[in-house]
C-alpha cells in the first residue's frame, strides 16, 4: 500500500504544480485585467497631457484593457510620483515623468527619483523656448531686443517660468546667468500652461515654456518666440527662429516626457508594457501629430532613458547648486 499512496501524493504534487504553472501563464496573458491608469502630473492642456493623451490612445489598441488618463498637478508635480511609487506593482498604475523625476529629490521634495522607478519607454522630448508676450506694453520683436532692454533697465522686464526645480525654471536659470542680465524672474505655480495664460494676458514680458502648449497661443498671435534654449532649432515654420547658442549664448536644456511604473513590476508584465509604448511613440501617426506640435517624437528604451537621467543630472546639479536650492546630490 506504501508505494500506492506514495504514488498518489506524488500525482496530486505533479498536478498541483503544473496547475500553479498553468495559472501563473493566464495570469501573464491576461494582463492587464482591469484598465491602466497613468497618473499625469500635469494639469490638463499642459506639454505632458497634450502629448502623453494620443499615445496612450496608440498603445492601448495593443492590450485587452486601455490606458486611463488622470491628471494630478501640484507639489511641483511630486503628488503624481508620490501615487505612482507607493501604488501596487501590478502593472495597473502607472505615470508620465518629466525632468522633475530628476530634480525633486535634489530638492528635498521627495525622498526617491528616476533610479526609484520602473522605466516603461520615453517617448517625447522638446526644447525650452522664449517667449514675448504681444499683449504688454513692450511687446519684444526679438531676443535681441528683449536682453537689450533688460540690459539698459535691470530688473523691469518679467519672466515667467514654471515652478521651482522644472526644465523650464532650469532654462530660465541658465538663461539668466548666461546672459548675466536682471530680469523680474517669476515662477509660476504651475506648468507651461500658467506660463502661457500669463503671457497671452499681457500679465508677463516673457516666458518660457514648450511648443506643444504654446501652439494655440502661437497660431493667435498672442505669443511670439524669440530663442530656442535648445541645441537646435524647431523643425518646421517655426525654424526662423534662432537657439540661444546662435545668438552668442550657450545655453541648452532638453526636457521629456517617459512612461515610469512602481519598483519591481513583474518582468512579464513589464515586456508586455514597454511593447505597448514603443508601439505607440513610433507610430506613424503619433510621430506626425509629435512634429505638428514643433517638438521631436524620440523613443528611447528603458535602458536608453535611465542612462539619458544619469547624464543630465550633473548639469541640474550644478544650477541648483548655484541657485542655492540643492539638498541632495
Amino acid at each position: 500500500m506504501k508505494p500506492v499512496r506514495h504514488f498518489v501524493l506524488g500525482s496530486i504534487s505533479l498536478f498541483l504544480f503544473f496547475f500553479s504553472l498553468a495559472h501563473g501563464v493566464q495570469g501573464a496573458e491576461s494582463f492587464p485585467q482591469k484598465p491602466i491608469s497613468i497618473i499625469i502630473p500635469t494639469e490638463a492642456g499642459a506639454d505632458n497631457d497634450v502629448t502623453v493623451r494620443p499615445l496612450l490612445g496608440k498603445a492601448s489598441a495593443l492590450l485587452p484593457k486601455p490606458f486611463v488618463p488622470i491628471n494630478k498637478p501640484g507639489a511641483g508635480m511630486t503628488l503624481a510620483y508620490r501615487e505612482v511609487q507607493k501604488a501596487k506593482p501590478d502593472g495597473h498604475t502607472l505615470g508620465v515623468a518629466n525632468a522633475t523625476i530628476i530634480t525633486s529629490k535634489m530638492q528635498g521634495f521627495i525622498p526617491y527619483d528616476y533610479k526609484d522607478f520602473t522605466h516603461l519607454g520615453h517617448y517625447w522630448s522638446m526644447t525650452p523656448v522664449l517667449f514675448a508676450s504681444t499683449k504688454t506694453k513692450r511687446p519684444f520683436k526679438s531676443a535681441q531686443e528683449a536682453f537689450a532692454f533688460a540690459k539698459a533697465h535691470p530688473g523691469e522686464a518679467s519672466l515667467a517660468t514654471t515652478s521651482v526645480g522644472g526644465a523650464f525654471w532650469t532654462a530660465g536659470m541658465l538663461l539668466v546667468n548666461e546672459t548675466r542680465l536682471n530680469f523680474n524672474f517669476i515662477p509660476q505655480e504651475g506648468s507651461a500652461s500658467f506660463v502661457l495664460a500669463q503671457l497671452a494676458g499681457g500679465h508677463m514680458d516673457l516666458g518660457i515654456a514648450g511648443t506643444s502648449s504654446a501652439k494655440p497661443q502661437i497660431d493667435a498671435g498672442n505669443v511670439l518666440p524669440l530663442a530656442v534654449i535648445g541645441p537646435n532649432r524647431i523643425p518646421g515654420k517655426l525654424n526662423h527662429v534662432p537657439t540661444m547658442t546662435e545668438l552668442g549664448y550657450p545655453v541648452s536644456i532638453t526636457t521629456f516626457g517617459s512612461v515610469i511604473g512602481p519598483a519591481n513590476i513583474p518582468q512579464n508584465v513589464c515586456e508586455i508594457l514597454i511593447k505597448a509604448i514603443k508601439a505607440g511613440a513610433t507610430d506613424p501617426e503619433y510621430q506626425k501629430f509629435i512634429t505638428s506640435r514643433f517638438d521631436n517624437p524620440w523613443y528611447m528604451s528603458p535602458t536608453e532613458f535611465y542612462n539619458y537621467c544619469e547624464a543630465q543630472k550633473p548639469m541640474f546639479t550644478k544650477v541648483f547648486e548655484k541657485a542655492g536650492l540643492l539638498k541632495v546630490k
